[in-house]
């Protein structure tokens, strides 16, 4: 057996000892409301809650309940979940659950014997089972209770360049978990596994094979390690039954000499049945991309007007710079625009979607200006999205870099990527939490942040007309998600990599975000009950 497991530290909270009959795919469906039960939140990535006990009239007197110190936590980018007040929280390897209301550690697994360490980005959760992903491609599942191993797959084979950093994503009776390493050679896929077992039940790759459609796009020189990794969960339509993925950059990164063509199927959006692993439709960002701007930002589904009519769309910011919607139905290219000022490789799209590039951006041997910088206009930071007010909320930068590009022989799992983008001294990035109107692609409102220009922290948004958010500086920001007007903040003195979540236990409402090595939950200020002195020093002797 691989690990080990500290367990039962202490016993469960009372609401999970009240409902013991564990989560279904329902349970999922409604999600989040007193739950948080994936990544997102939900299936469709809004990562919007219903809860308005904290709401936009109270939220500045938010304090903080309990910090929890993960011992092995460096750089934590987990988004919890939350099931019937016991929070799953993932690092490198391990999973812990606490208790919600508290903090204090329930059950401690950690995978002891991993190949790799790697940065772990959460937990999915289905009936009694927790899975996660280790850093060497094994796909774990634990009894919800106790964190005991109820089974230990392997999904993919570090040797030929893959590893693994994705909260899974549960769809039915299976989870869904796919690959990073595609900066560095590997052909990349998503499959599938029974929640039950853990068996394979298929698997897709996203670099064609020769002979299939799209290799026609490829050298036969790199098709077998062109990359489009899957690192970044996806999103799923119920009603359609469709998941949503998005791929990773070709390979090498920077240097696309040797291989011509569009790249299908990386940086872009993958629509598949998830019964039989079939893709249904595919839609590419960036065709041929050379600055390493990848599709790994959330496909979120949201149903608007459009031209008269109630339309089914996915909304993505691209690292590219440009905001999309897609009919999620049938993937037909609906608007791009542009979400950021400093975008000087294209003058737009064109009617399909494809853009219409400006000459000489690609990067070259003696260093190339473009913009947006290698880190994208956004990138994998959550964004999240309000009914209520119609409005996308996406952390954004505003930066360009100098893109260096190398002709030498490209040797997978080398470390090798072509070339790089390197960030101007005199230029620094600036970070903005931006509200895009979908129905438009106009910005509402900007919220600018001061900072080093560092941060990889997204946001959660509420029915109490508050948008959440990890800040540059460090700070946990409260804002009106109407007007941006900042309501609240908190210091926690560490970088943030993480995004925030909210959820309910024991009847109060918490936000909760990670840091570089902790777990911050705040609530509502609840005045103390006074104690008269003498009675006070009567409980003391």
């Amino acid at each position: 057996m691989r690990g080990f497991i500290l367990c039962a530290l202490i016993g469960l909270p009372a609401a999970a000892q009240v409902t013991d009959r564990g989560v279904t795919f329902d349970d999922i469906r409604q999600s989040p409301n007193a739950n948080w039960l994936t990544y997102a939140g939900d299936y469709k990535g809004t990562r919007h809650s219903p809860l308005k006990q904290i709401h936009r009239g109270n939220v500045a007197s938010l304090v903080p309940k309990w910090t929890y110190h993960m011992e092995t936590g460096r750089r934590l980018e987990v988004s919890p979940i939350v099931y019937d007040g016991v929070m799953y929280v993932t690092n490198s390897n391990e999973v812990q659950a606490l208790d919600a209301g508290t903090g204090r550690r329930i059950w401690w697994y950690k995978d002891e014997q991993s190949e790799i360490q790697r940065v772990n980005r959460g937990a999915a959760i289905l009936g009694d089972h927790v899975f996660f992903a280790t850093g060497d491609c094994h796909l774990v599942a634990l009894d919800r209770k106790t964190g005991a191993v109820l089974w230990h797959k392997k999904y993919a084979d570090t040797s030929k360049g893959y590893f693994a950093t994705l909260a899974p994503l549960v769809v039915k009776d299976r989870v869904l978990v796919g690959v990073g390493g595609g900066d560095s050679g590997m052909r990349g896929f998503l499959s599938a596994h029974s929640a039950s077992t853990g068996e394979e039940l298929w698997k897709l790759y996203t670099i064609p094979a020769r002979g299939e459609a799209g290799a026609e796009t490829w050298s036969e020189k790199l098709i077998d390690w062109g990359g489009a990794a899957t690192w970044l969960s996806g999103t799923y339509d119920p009603e359609l039954n469709l998941v949503y993925w998005t791929t990773g950059n070709p390979w090498p990164d920077f240097f696309g000499g040797d291989r011509r063509g569009d790249n299908l199927y990386s940086c872009s959006v993958i629509a598949i049945d998830p019964d039989t692993g079939k893709r249904k439709w595919h839609f590419q960002f960036t065709p041929h991309d050379t600055h390493d701007w990848d599709a790994q930002g959330w496909p979120v589904l949201i149903d608007i007007p459009w031209k008269g009519q109630a339309r089914k769309v996915l909304l993505h910011a691209n690292r590219n710079g440009f905001f999309y919607v897609l009919d999620r139905v049938t993937g037909e290219f609906l608007r791009a625009t542009p979400f950021v000022d400093k975008l000087d490789w294209a003058k737009g799209v064109d009617d399909k979607g494809r853009p219409i590039e400006v000459p000489g951006k690609d990067p070259s041997p003696a260093g190339t200006k473009a913009c947006p910088c290698v880190r994208g206009a956004s990138n994998w930071m959550s964004p999240s999205y309000d009914s209520e007010t119609g409005l996308f909320y996406v952390v954004t930068l505003e930066q360009c870099d100098v893109y260096v590009s190398s002709s030498k022989e490209p040797e997978p799992m080398h470390n090798f990527a072509g070339g790089a983008g390197e960030q101007i001294p005199t230029e620094p990035g600036k970070f903005y939490l931006r509200a895009l109107d979908p129905k438009t692609g106009n910005r509402a409102w900007d919220y600018p942040m001061t900072g080093p220009g560092t941060m990889w922290a997204g946001t959660v948004s509420t029915a109490g007309g508050v948008v959440f958010f990890g800040d540059d500086d460090g700070h946990l920001v409260a804002l009106d998600s109407a007007n941006g007007r900042h309501l609240w903040h908190f210091n926690m003195g560490q970088p943030l990599f993480a995004s925030p979540v909210t959820y309910a236990a024991g009847g109060k409402q918490y936000v909760t975000i990670a840091s570089q090595t902790d777990i911050f939950t705040f609530g509502l200020f609840e005045p103390a009950t006074a104690v008269p002195v003498l009675e006070g020093l009567k409980t003391l002797k």
